[in-house]
C-alpha cells in the first residue's frame, strides 16, 4: 500500500529480457540503502514492484508480462525517469490517499496549459474507468496522488502546483503521453458494495432498509 506522496525520482539503468518478461533495474541514489530490504514493495510510475536486488545505488525488480502488458512499463526506455515511493508504514504519515500500485489502466495526457505557477492537464481514460473519477476525488496517476478538479466523459483534469512539478516527473509530460492510472479504491468497493448483483453486492434500497444509508 502506498499514498502517493512520491519520495524521489529514479533513473531506468536497464530493461533486461528474461524468459519472456523483464528485469527492470533503477537508479536512485537518493533513496540508497533506504529503499528498504529485499521483497519489499516499491511504486514505480504508480506500479507495485518487489526488489530482488538492493544496493547503495538503486534496485531490481522484476516485471510480469501482465504488468508489461496493462501499464506503460513495457515501454520504458533506459534513462528515463520514474517516479519512487517506498511501501507504507503504519508511521507514515497519509499525506495522499490509500494507493495499491495496482493499475487499472492507461491514460492519455490530452493537453497541458499554463495557470499562474501551475500547469493544468486535460487526461482521459479508457471508457470503462470514467465512472470511478469524481470532480474533486482522488485519482493517482504515475504514482502521483492528485485532486480531480473537473469531469467531462471520459474526460477529467487534474492541477499540478510548482512542488509537484518539481519533485515528480509530471513535468515531462506532453500531450499525447501515456500515463499509468489507479482510481480511488473507495470507488471500487462502493461499487462492490452498491453492485445490482444481488447475490454479490450490496443494493441502495438494502441500505436504506438497514437504517444504513440515512445514518451516514
Amino acid at each position: 500500500m502506498f499514498t502517493g506522496i512520491v519520495q524521489t525520482t529514479g533513473t531506468i539503468e536497464a530493461l533486461t529480457p528474461r524468459g519472456g518478461d523483464v528485469r527492470l533495474a533503477v537508479r536512485c541514489p537518493e533513496l540508497g540503502a533506504a529503499c528498504g530490504t529485499v521483497g519489499d514493495s516499491i511504486s514505480v510510475g504508480g506500479v507495485c514492484l518487489t526488489a530482488i536486488e538492493l544496493d547503495e545505488n538503486g534496485f531490481s525488480a522484476d516485471v510480469s508480462r501482465e504488468t508489461l502488458d496493462h501499464t506503460t512499463l513495457g515501454r520504458y526506455k533506459p534513462g528515463g525517469r520514474v517516479n519512487l515511493e517506498k511501501a507504507l508504514t503504519l508511521a507514515t504519515p497519509l499525506g495522499g490517499h490509500l494507493v495499491t500500485g495496482h493499475v487499472d489502466g492507461i491514460g492519455e495526457v490530452l493537453d497541458r496549459r499554463d495557470d499562474a505557477r501551475s500547469i493544468r492537464f486535460g487526461i482521459r481514460v479508457p471508457g470503462e474507468l470514467s465512472r470511478y473519477v469524481a470532480r474533486k476525488g482522488s485519482v493517482c496517476l504515475d504514482g502521483v496522488s492528485l485532486t480531480v478538479n473537473d469531469v467531462s466523459g471520459d474526460r477529467f483534469g487534474v492541477n499540478i502546483v510548482p512542488h509537484t512539478l518539481e519533485v515528480t516527473t509530471l513535468d515531462e509530460w506532453m500531450e499525447g503521453v501515456p500515463v499509468n492510472v489507479e482510481v480511488d479504491i473507495v470507488a471500487r468497493y462502493l461499487e462492490r458494495l452498491l453492485g445490482d448483483d444481488s447475490s454479490r453486492g450490496l443494493s441502495l434500497e438494502k441500505l436504506k432498509e438497514t437504517g444504513f444509508a440515512e445514518s451516514h
